[in-house]
């Protein structure tokens, strides 16, 4: 009963609203009918958040249908464009207004026989300029969260993945999703590997999802940093951000964000939940490692803020991630609570510098880290797991997120939590209670959430209660609508032909171009740390070489036998019983690829390490060591005769070490972090690297 009453007063305003909304008046004898509720037609580039830059001489205007209650659509049918000034500026029947290099200015104007707009271009000199009108139908963000529910609000907030439906990958839109799609009045979904096979029927599930959005757009997101973490499963595999770290090349960043990119726009995924921009200034960080640019926090800023601006020039946005860091920790937030022990003066010279960068260069989003940070933001709760008092997470610290991010560091963007089912917070908090938590500390986008219904249901009462003002939530769906319109991201009534999407995906994704810049990252990256003159090969086509290894040893035998036929793989993963040794006798060389993603990985006990080790000592011939991911293993075998460090098991990068070994590649890359030795004194310098 209190809950109908506490709705009762909105209700009766909107019986008034809609009353007063179509009315008649007579004067002298004649009536006419006043409508204000009557749908309208705006031109896109006279909203306020929107761009209007013309480049190469053209702008491509659009339109928008902007309904009584706010919500507004892209539509391109049954529309007439025109200039009034041909002389200065040209229109076509799409809206493409093309300068003709006069001097002057012209407005460009376009109706559906209804309604009409208009804008204003110039050419001034060799500046070509647009104006806006101004007025309230322009303020469309404004207007539209006036007119929304709150659930819509609510919705707008949430961004679940559907991984899988009742034990099944999720590769094609499913009725019971599209409900909850439109249910829930979701405002993005995010994407795995497991959802996004093949090109065509990534491009049609996207295109379902977006079909499926009532009123606005989705945000379709996923995690294609590149690299360790790469969803796509057809197109371009760049390598990670270590390597990208290792060729000290912004330019390279830049190139790798905009492919990626591209390749994204393609399909129809307009977010990308990259890159990460942790400081890795721990070698035993088991999470982060080579998704990280490297140790400097000037050159994670540097190649950071380069991928970012290749990336979100192709209308994809950008998210820059773990805030406030997530590099100097030894545990996975995905299984634990990390810590991190830094004051705020430390924060700010390393962990918080490169965020700060990406901040001032207008990174899209940023996403939030499970990680505590107890100088920052001391406060405790106690934890449902086992009923002991934590640190508060970042994700969930008001301090964090609105005091330290908001406030002190003046970040005004979207900010979207990591995924809430991570043991960080699933097993410390409630479902419900870690999103309020969230929502108070200043999150905007909810990510993958722990029981959709619970999760809005919970959200619709603290709003209900007071917990939570309405303000508060319209405050995250400014924010999200106001990236929606700046990226694009609308709901149109006359989408492209799927036919034609899935065509220039497949001319897109995995071109031949595209997959130029993968190799020259992979080739720029491959560093050279060790070489007892034993590199690059010169073998006869008589001599065996025997790769080594276990986990992805196949990626880098493949590769090696490109180059030279005779060589032999011997798959293991501990030490040599007699007869593997055996069919060592006869071999001019061994090259052994080691694989770790942690520090017992390359620890003494390490069934790995210990192999390596046993070649090294045994071996009659020379043993060369690749670094499949992480440039660390060294550590457990510096006696080793030659070692290139890869950072990543990417097809490219196993052709680049490959290249690099017989001398086809001089490399090039140099350490975007230092390798300590076992005792903790220096075995590998931060910017070392040798050439041929």
């Amino acid at each position: 009963m209190m809950k109908f009453f506490r709705k009762a007063p909105f209700i009766l305003m909107t019986i008034v609203i809609l009353t007063l909304s179509s009315f008649t008046f007579t004067v002298g004898g004649t009536t006419f009918a006043q409508e204000n509720n009557k749908d309208d037609l705006i031109i896109f580039q006279n909203i306020p958040e929107a761009a209007s830059e013309p480049e190469d001489g053209q702008l491509a205007l659009s339109a928008l249908k902007v309904y009584s209650d706010g919500h507004f659509t892209k539509t391109s049918e049954g529309l007439s464009w025109e200039s009034k000034n041909k002389n200065v500026a040209t229109v076509d029947e799409n809206g493409v207004v093309t300068f003709t290099g006069q001097n002057g200015r012209s407005f460009i104007t376009v109706t559906d026989g209804h309604s009409s707009d208009k804008i204003a271009v110039q050419k001034k000199h060799s500046e070509y300029l647009v104006t806006k009108e101004k007025g309230n139908r322009y303020n469309v963000i404004e207007n539209a969260i006036d007119g929304m529910t709150i659930n819509e609000k609510i919705g707008q907030m949430l961004m679940p993945d559907f991984r899988n439906w009742n034990g099944q990958n999720v590769t094609e839109m499913l009725p019971e999703i599209e409900q909850l799609v439109q249910e829930y009045h979701l405002g993005g979904v995010i994407l795995f590997a497991e959802n996004v096979v093949t090109t065509e029927q990534t491009a049609r599930l996207v295109a379902d999802y977006q079909e499926a959005s009532e009123k606005y757009g989705l945000l379709l997101t996923i995690d294609q940093e590149g690299g360790i973490v790469t969803r796509l499963q057809s197109g371009t595999h760049m390598p990670g951000n270590m390597a990208l770290g290792a060729t000290r090349s912004a330019e390279t960043a830049e190139n790798v964000g905009q492919v990626i990119g591209e390749e994204l726009n393609a399909l129809g995924i307009n977010m990308n939940l990259a890159p990460v921009l942790d400081v890795n200034n721990n070698p035993d960080n088991p999470v982060i490692g080579v998704r990280s640019f490297g140790e400097s926090p000037e050159l994670v800023a540097e190649l950071g803020t380069a991928y970012i601006k290749g990336l979100q020039r192709t209308g994809v946005a950008a998210t820059a991630k773990h805030f406030p860091g997530h590099g100097d920790t030894a545990v996975d937030s995905h299984l634990g609570l990390p810590e991190v022990p830094h004051d705020k003066e430390r924060l700010l010279e390393v962990e918080l510098y490169p965020f700060q960068k990406a901040m001032e260069e207008d990174i899209d989003a940023v996403m939030t880290a499970h990680v505590t940070f107890p100088k920052i933001d001391d406060t405790k709760v106690i934890s449902q797991k086992d009923g002991t008092e934590i640190s508060l997470p970042a994700t969930l610290s008001h301090k964090v997120l609105t005091g330290l991010m908001r406030e002190e560091m003046e970040y005004d963007g979207v900010i979207i939590t990591d995924a809430l089912n991570m043991a960080a917070i699933a097993e410390h908090f409630g479902p419900v209670d870690a999103v309020i938590r969230s929502v108070k500390a200043g999150t905007d986008i909810i990510l993958m959430p722990v029981g959709l219904e619970a999760v809005a249901e919970g959200l619709l009462e603290a709003v209900e209660t007071g917990e939570i003002t309405e303000e508060r939530i319209e405050e995250s769906v400014n924010r999200i609508l106001t990236l929606k319109i700046e990226r694009g991201i609308i709901k149109s009534e006359n989408p492209q032909p799927i036919d034609e999407v899935i065509a220039n995906a497949e001319q897109v994704v995995g071109s031949d171009q595209h997959k130029q810049v993968e190799a020259n990252a992979a080739n720029q990256s491959i560093t050279l740390l060790k070489n007892n003159d034993v590199l690059p090969f010169h073998f006869s086509d008589e001599e065996k070489i025997v790769v080594i290894g276990n986990t992805f040893i196949s990626g880098l035998y493949d590769a090696v036998r490109n180059y030279h036929e005779n060589t032999d793989l011997l798959v293991a993963s501990g030490p040599l019983n007699e007869s593997q040794l055996d069919q060592l006798e006869d071999a001019s060389t061994i090259i052994v690829g080691s694989y770790t993603f942690n520090v017992n990985g390359r620890s003494a006990t390490s069934a790995q390490m210990q192999m390596i080790n046993q070649l090294i000592e045994h071996a009659d011939v020379p043993v060369v060591g690749v670094g499949i991911r992480n440039p660390y293993d060294i550590m457990a075998f510096p006696e080793i005769d030659g070692y290139l460090a890869q950072y990543g098991f990417r097809p490219a990068s196993f052709e680049a070490s490959a290249a690099t070994l017989f001398g086809d590649n001089n490399p090039t890359g140099i350490l975007p972090v230092t390798i300590p030795d076992q005792s903790g004194d220096v075995l590998f310098e931060y910017g070392f690297g040798l050439s041929y």
